[in-house]
């Protein structure tokens, strides 16, 4: 068996890479060609694996939500593993962060396989995350509210950069995780939304006061990933957020997408609650994984 490990660099090598995600991650959407394309930066690297020329593996390292850490990704198709692909993928993404200064790697694992190969890289867990699931049914608009209006992007496209300034900042530091993180305007504008019309925004006269909606899945067009959302602080209690979410999920009623999903992170009780309360189920959970750089060092062929 020959495994080579490369660069993924032309669309093609896009397209692979995202197959492999796709059979790794069937319930996760994926980002498109286009959308990877505009995440590229110096010290973002994508990898395919080939065995006897055949593409099994993919692998990304980046930098982390909070800027703190390497993200670390190693993928191989179930049929091909154990055969030392995720290793040889691990090491090369590894190297790469070591090049680029970080002295820490951060991953995530959904299954028990996943878990044992990241505890063998010295990874331990910092977090957990579960997925709730909505089927969509009939959804109802929400009840206009006389103190706040909720309009979509695409009608009022300048709110989703004022959303940046008046919504996103002071909010991030709220999410439930080890360290802050840290997102810039334009990784607002082109990661955190993808389709205008499935994006929504409260506002109070023309002040942006929450937002919620739904990144859509051309995948999977019968299914969507809840986006971010959130509320400034002096407007929670007012319904703002579930009538958000509910507009995304009458939008959705709508435009033929029968289930919706949302990872919420371990300690993030209010945000299950208000999902539990719109009727999403429980489903998959994720642990997220933090280790120092090098990795334990352990042979490709294992």
């Amino acid at each position: 068996m020959s495994t080579i490990i490369r660069p993924a660099i032309t669309d093609a090598d896009y397209e692979d890479w995202r197959g492999v995600r796709i059979a790794v991650l069937p319930y996760e959407r994926c980002p498109t060609v286009a959308e990877m394309r505009k995440f590229e930066r110096p010290d973002r690297l994508m990898l395919l694996a080939e065995v006897d020329g055949k593409v099994v593996g993919s692998g990304l390292a980046v930098r982390s939500d909070d800027g703190e850490r390497a993200s670390l990704a190693p993928r191989v198709r179930p049929e091909a593993r154990r055969q030392g692909v995720g290793t040889a993928l691990l090491h090369a993404l590894a190297d790469h962060a070591i090049a680029h200064g970080y002295a820490m790697a951060g991953g995530g694992t959904d299954d028990e396989g996943s878990r044992l190969f990241a505890e063998r890289f010295g990874f331990v867990e910092t977090n957990r995350q579960v997925e709730q699931v909505r089927r969509i049914g009939i959804e109802p608009a929400p009840t206009p509210s006389a103190e706040y209006e909720i309009v979509s992007v695409a009608e009022r496209p300048e709110l989703w950069a004022a959303a940046y300034d008046r919504v996103a900042l002071p909010t991030i530091p709220d999410m439930d995780v080890p360290s802050p993180l840290k997102v810039t305007a334009e990784e607002w504008a082109t990661g955190w939304i993808n389709d205008p019309a499935a994006m929504f925004v409260a506002v109070a006269g023309d002040d942006p006061i929450g937002v919620a909606g739904l990144l859509i899945d051309t995948d999977q067009p019968e299914r969507a990933e809840v986006a971010y959302t959130a509320v400034r602080r002096e407007w929670r209690g007012k319904s703002v957020a579930a009538n958000l979410k509910r507009a995304s999920m009458a939008w959705a009623a709508d435009h033929g997408i029968t289930e919706i999903y949302t990872w919420t992170q371990r300690g993030n009780d209010s945000m299950r609650r208000l999902n539990e309360h719109l009727g999403f189920s429980y489903g998959i959970v994720s642990i997220s994984w933090q280790a120092p750089l090098p990795l334990t060092k352990v042979p490709a062929g294992e």
